[in-house]
């Protein structure tokens, strides 16, 4: 797998949809994948260094995840199906890893806000 990290959020001109942009961490290689508009805006909110006054979703899972005792190890994209991209969270669990399904832009928001890497 090849590690990325989000370059930016961007807005899709022929529609309504946001777009992120993934690029790979050692070279000039990029991956752009459409998202929907709340997670393009929590990916952007944190990316910008903002704050919102109530936790967000992406927010409340970190919070969830961290007092629970466990830590976003890193994150997955790994798979494409009918145009469709798959992802997986792995978590850190007293040292035994658990990966949980996930649209790729809430674990790609999560993975902004703990700092996680990301593969693809």
């Amino acid at each position: 797998m090849i590690e990325m990290v989000v370059e930016s959020v961007r807005v899709n001109l022929i529609n309504p949809n946001r777009v992120v942009v993934l690029k790979e961490r050692e070279r000039d290689r990029y991956l752009a994948i459409v998202i929907g508009g709340p997670e393009a805006d929590s990916i952007a909110i944190k990316l910008h260094d903002r704050s919102a006054p109530r936790p967000l979703t992406h927010d409340l899972l970190k919070n969830v995840i961290e007092d629970l005792g466990a830590s976003v190890s890193r994150i997955l994209i790994n798979d494409l199906i009918d145009q469709v991209y798959y992802a997986r969270i792995v978590l850190e669990i007293q040292g035994r890893e658990s990966e949980i399904d996930s649209r790729p832009s809430d674990a790609i928001a999560l993975a902004v806000r703990v700092g996680a890497s990301i593969f693809v």
